[in-house]
């Protein structure tokens, strides 16, 4: 799949395409459900089919020290949207730049001159432009003046709510990876280059990779059963600490990551770390020995619980 950069002149070959626009963090079923929209008819239709995306997400560009939120990667997002059967992953640059363009100039000048897409396909709920100036009713008013067609899907709904990347933020932070993959159909997962820790996993028996968080919404501190995507494809069962680590001096935020029946170097390697099940909170343990121990009990837990 190729990936696309908003300031880049549009190849030739993907020109005239049916583009779903949105910021796609998460890629949950209401996205899916916008991107699934696209592709179809652009199917139907011959055409090329993009997924567009914003990032940096808009609000850490006006927010700039908004706590981190970020449910995926650009890399985690092109692998969904290659799955999903798109042709290219468009992403808008979000500055400065961006943000002072009025609704009018994003649809005539970008989406339509210099991007050439002919049909949009947004949730109804989408806005753009300087101060939010556009929404699906300015964008379909604007666009019959270019030849520009918009479509806007519904909302999704799981239960009696919506779905929505907060909702699944939420379930995150309290601790219910369950119910934030049923909203994303998959686990919620952390892909990061395992990096040199502190060798106290490795002290203790349990070797960690060490994953840092980076601008991945922190999921609550604590203990999960988890399963390792390795370089090669592999998939492995683990047990993960998310956390500052309080039994050891000085605090450090890290996700540590120990594969079960695994003894081979990852460092400097990116892995994905799928979190399958929450198993207790974060603890401080007055010795290492109560540590081992309760370490070794969650494995078994992890274990049945993968099982």
């Amino acid at each position: 799949m190729r990936r696309l950069h908003h300031g880049e002149p549009m190849p030739a070959d993907l020109r005239g395409s049916v583009a779903a626009l949105g910021n796609f963090d998460g890629f949950h079923l209401g996205h899916q459900a916008v991107a699934g929209a696209a592709i179809t008819k652009a199917k139907a239709e011959g055409r090329p089919a993009i997924i567009a995306t914003f990032d940096p997400h808009p609000v850490r560009h006006f927010v700039p020290d908004t706590p981190p939120f970020r449910l995926t990667s650009l890399d985690q997002r092109q692998r969904l949207f290659a799955d999903a059967g798109a042709d290219a992953m468009l992403i808008f640059d979000f500055g400065a730049p961006l943000a002072a363009t009025s609704a009018e100039d994003f649809v005539t000048e970008l989406l339509v001159r210099q991007l050439g897409i002919k049909t949009v396909v947004t949730g109804e709920d989408f806005t753009f432009g300087a101060r939010r100036g556009g929404n699906v009713d300015v964008l379909r008013e604007i666009g019959a003046g270019c030849g520009l067609d918009n479509i806007a899907i519904g909302p999704v709904q799981a239960g009696a709510e919506i779905i929505s990347s907060s909702r699944i933020r939420d379930a995150l932070k309290n601790g219910d990876p369950d119910g934030a993959a049923a909203l994303l159909t998959r686990p919620f997962a952390v892909e990061g280059k395992v990096q040199h820790g502190d060798k106290n996993g490795r002290l203790l028996g349990y070797p960690t990779a060490n994953v840092d968080m980076g601008q991945y919404l922190r999921p609550r501190y604590g203990i999960y059963a988890v399963k390792v995507r390795l370089p090669d494809g592999r998939v492995l069962d683990g047990a993960a600490n998310i956390g500052i680590r309080p039994s050891f001096d000085p605090p450090k935020e890290l996700l540590e990551a120990y594969i079960f029946d695994f003894n081979e170097d990852l460092y400097g390697q990116m892995i994905e770390v799928e979190f399958h099940a929450f198993i207790r909170g974060e603890a401080k343990f007055d010795d290492l020995d109560a540590l081992k121990i309760q370490m070794a009990q969650d494995c078994d837990t992890a274990r049945t619980l993968l099982r």
